[in-house]
């Protein structure tokens, strides 16, 4: 009889470890990140009058994700460049530009059953909308920049997430934009190039709901 207890005994303490020692089933998570960065590497089919898009500029934005813990997520994105167009050492022929960037993306993410708590490597890319503004002081190209202000874009890149508590972490990423629409910059007798393309290198706090 001790026999039998002891064996069931046995069976009854290998259950309960396995049910403890199983891992938590891991769900999708909603990820809110504001970010802050420079762009890079601009070029326009614009008439950038002070060259200023090859110049860096601060970036201001913000991404909301659903990340399953698997390989794929989703997520919308909007960014902000305040003097896109206007270089450091401007001569004051652009009073004022901005561009702006909203767009949809799939997120293609290394598993979580990878690499669990740790820095988690991922791509990005979707396709949004690119808002361009120039006001120029003498006012030479009015028609131009009416019609060029809206295109169509696409963005690429990658990056990397890592928390630092259950909730709160940080994001790195580095992204291209460029606008579908294609056009020759007035200024150059060049081939068509895209409207708009720039580089942003960002880092972000995440947040995790």
């Amino acid at each position: 009889m001790s026999a039998i207890d002891d064996s069931g005994r046995r069976r009854v303490l290998v259950l309960l470890l396995l049910v403890c020692g199983a891992p938590v089933q891991a769900h999708a998570d909603w990820l809110f990140s504001p970010f802050l960065g420079r762009t890079f590497a601009g070029t326009t089919a614009l008439p950038d009058l002070e060259e200023g898009t090859a110049s860096a500029q601060t970036i201001y934005g913000g991404s909301v994700g659903w990340w399953t813990p698997g390989v794929l997520g989703v997520e919308a994105d909007f960014a902000y460049v305040p003097g896109f167009f206007e270089p450091d050492s401007a001569s004051g022929l652009v009073v004022g530009s901005n561009v702006v960037t909203f767009g949809l993306d799939l997120v293609v993410a290394t598993p979580v059953s990878v690499t669990r708590e740790s820095l988690r490597p991922y791509l990005v890319g979707g396709i949004g909308w690119m808002h361009a503004s120039i006001d120029e002081s003498l006012n030479l190209f009015p028609e131009f920049f009416g019609r060029a202000q809206n295109s169509i874009g696409m963005n690429v890149g990658g990056g990397a997430v890592g928390f630092l508590t259950q909730r709160t972490g940080v994001r790195f990423e580095v992204r291209q934009f460029r606008s579908l629409e294609r056009d020759v910059n007035p200024f150059t007798t060049g081939e068509r190039t895209a409207l708009l393309s720039f580089w942003r290198a960002t880092v972000g706090v995440v947040i995790r709901r």
